[in-house]
């Protein structure tokens, strides 16, 4: 799965002020992204405030993505859920013919055993023979992968095929890339922990910040993968600042407050999630002021 390595990106869904979908944001969000270097795209992520749109609006959304984005980069998609049943049955529903891989979040607020996790995604494994890539991240999902599941996993089914790794824990993550069969990818979760991950030989990251600074990070990104840590560094430090403020107040909230001052999108979100606080849009404003 070469196509997935180096810089990936779980888009916004940009909204309109009443709420409804901004799909000439999201045609706008697309371009800058892509033509400012990012390896691939992730739709209907949970940056994506995917819990919140309805299964019309998700279709819409990546025939937007599909159309705009007319094959410059490979397209991942996120179906995942709680109700392993109810998985199934979307990715069922789905033509998934444009994506290279599907993205599916580890259940969320059941807290299964290490037992069901694999469970789960053994079932869902079996009912397609689309690339997975399973997603740990214990600070949104309440119970972690550990690495010994995620590895079983990786060694039992065949289009398991990587991880995004969000646990915030580099211990764990180079466990997993030192014990990962041949040809599995760990990919980053954690924006500030991207580039110790792929020096540690990781494979890049499906990143939130890349979509704010698509330029930066992914050369960043490759320079990491390219083992030119002082280079790679230098840019690593002058983003972890803004890597820091859009996580203060939630994702997608930091991040589209960066997108309307850097004139992309707009910062809309849908209840229960709410804009950023006016101290804290300032100080982004301040660091792309002095970018």
């Amino acid at each position: 799965m070469e196509q997935l390595k180096g810089t990936g990106v779980a888009l916004v869904t940009p909204f309109n002020v009443d709420g409804s979908v901004d799909f000439k944001g999201l045609e706008a969000l697309v371009d800058f992204i892509v033509q400012n270097g990012i390896n691939y795209l992730v739709a209907l992520g949970t940056t994506a405030e995917s819990a919140t749109l309805s299964k019309d609006e998700k279709y819409s959304i990546t025939e937007c993505i599909i159309k705009i984005n007319n094959g410059r980069v490979p397209l991942v998609i996120g179906i995942g859920g709680n109700n392993t049943a109810q998985v199934i049955e979307e990715i069922g529903a789905w033509d998934l013919s444009p994506f290279a891989a599907i993205l599916s979040v580890s259940p969320f607020y059941n807290k299964p055993t290490q037992e069901g996790i694999y469970q789960h995604f053994k079932a869902i494994s079996r009912t397609t023979d689309k690339p997975i890539i399973v997603y740990n991240v214990p600070g949104r999902t309440g119970s972690n992968m550990l690495p010994d599941t995620t590895i079983k996993l990786a060694r039992d089914f065949k289009n398991i095929i990587a991880v995004k790794e969000a646990a915030n824990d580099i211990v764990q993550a180079m466990e997993l890339i030192r014990t990962r069969p041949e040809g599995f990818l760990v990919i980053s979760g954690d924006d500030m922990l991207t580039l110790p991950m792929v020096l540690a030989g990781g494979d890049g990251v499906i990143s939130v910040i890349g979509q704010g600074f698509p330029a930066e990070f992914s050369q960043m990104v490759s320079l990491g993968l390219n083992k030119k840590s002082g280079e790679a560094y230098d840019i690593h430090y002058k983003l972890a600042p803004v890597i820091d403020m859009i996580s203060e107040q939630g994702n997608p909230a930091g991040i589209k407050e960066v997108l309307k001052q850097r004139r992309v999108c707009g910062n809309s979100l849908r209840l229960p999630l709410v804009n950023t606080n006016t101290e804290l849009s300032q100080r982004i404003t301040r660091f792309i002021e002095v970018l």
